[in-house]
């Protein structure tokens, strides 16, 4: 766990880092995806979704590493994107196959963890991360992404 915790202190600054860069929004976005697919072992895709500014309840498939998803307009409520948009907080899900309302990516994933990114008190986007590694996340990476989406609400 301490190692763990250790990663995740660098990446935070590395990601703040980025954050603060020259980069557009966009590559900043994917540069954020990139460093959380290449330096932790069980994200095996890591995407932003962002809200369509000209449909409020629905979310739009932003930058993201990993195998490409048909999933690009998500709908409020709708799966664990549309669940923690609506719900307005972090969805863990340790195996996606107990899960009623999971829109399915690929079946190599095992479980996934959603962070709502918040804008001024209003949901703005959340970050998806998939495994295909069954039950992996822990409170830790909870709070760790819970971290990147609160730098990454300054880029929205």
């Amino acid at each position: 766990m301490k190692e763990k915790r250790e990663r995740f202190t660098i990446l935070v600054k590395k990601a703040r880092d980025i954050v603060n860069g020259q980069l557009d929004k966009d590559e900043k976005l994917n540069a954020i995806c990139k460093l959380l697919r290449d330096n932790v072992s069980y994200y095996d895709w890591v995407g932003f979704y962002l809200i369509d500014k000209t449909r409020e309840r629905e979310l739009l498939l932003g930058p993201f590493e990993g195998e490409p998803t048909e999933h690009v307009k998500i709908p409020f409520g709708r799966g664990i994107c549309g669940q923690a948009a609506e719900m307005k907080k972090t969805f863990v899900v340790q195996d996606v196959s107990k899960e009623i309302n999971y829109l399915s990516c690929s079946p190599k994933v095992k479980s996934e963890i959603v962070a709502p990114i918040f804008k001024n008190g209003e949901i703005a986007g959340e970050l998806d991360v998939d495994s295909h590694t069954p039950s992996p996340f822990t409170d830790e990476d909870k709070a760790f992404l819970e971290k990147i989406c609160e730098m990454v609400s300054k880029l929205l």
